[in-house]
């Protein structure tokens, strides 16, 4: 594990929230914070965008990738409708959140409330050749469901 510096400023008016904070040694993701200004109500099956009231400087070769928690998945049946998320590091705006309740019942939102999971990655850039043909394998074009149960 190794660490690099990644800049953060706060919204005006969210110094009450935390910053992102990875919630134990091992952890991989940051938890991101709701920066609603009043409780929000997250119906069945509705999108909402949650602000965190924070921005981010990655640096060059790197992105950030916002996932669900999965306690609130399991629990209440949220889930962030363009999972993973992807922060480019050139973006400079605020974190938003996509949210969704796939769940049973209307979900509120708290303003401090830890909504989703922020994962700092390096990046591979692919370098596309254009050929005529692609080497066998076993699974070749069988899609899915053909690699097992």
């Amino acid at each position: 594990m190794y660490e690099i510096n990644v800049k953060i400023k706060r919204k005006k008016g969210c110094d009450d929230l935390p910053l992102p904070k990875y919630m134990s040694k091992a952890a991989s993701g940051m938890d991101l914070y709701a920066a609603v200004d009043r409780q929000t109500s997250l119906g069945e099956r509705e999108i909402k965008l949650i602000p965190t009231g924070v921005f981010i400087a990655l640096p060059y070769g790197y992105e950030a990738q916002v996932r669900p928690r999965s306690g609130l998945a399991l629990k209440y049946g949220l889930t962030l409708v363009n999972s993973p998320g992807t922060i480019d590091s050139d973006y400079r705006g605020e974190i938003g959140i996509i949210m969704c309740n796939l769940g049973p019942q209307e979900f509120l939102i708290e303003r401090g409330m830890r909504i989703a999971q922020l994962v700092v990655q390096p990046v591979v850039r692919a370098v596309l050749e254009e050929v005529d043909g692609l080497d066998e394998t076993h699974r070749g074009e069988r899609g899915f469901g053909h690699t097992g149960h």
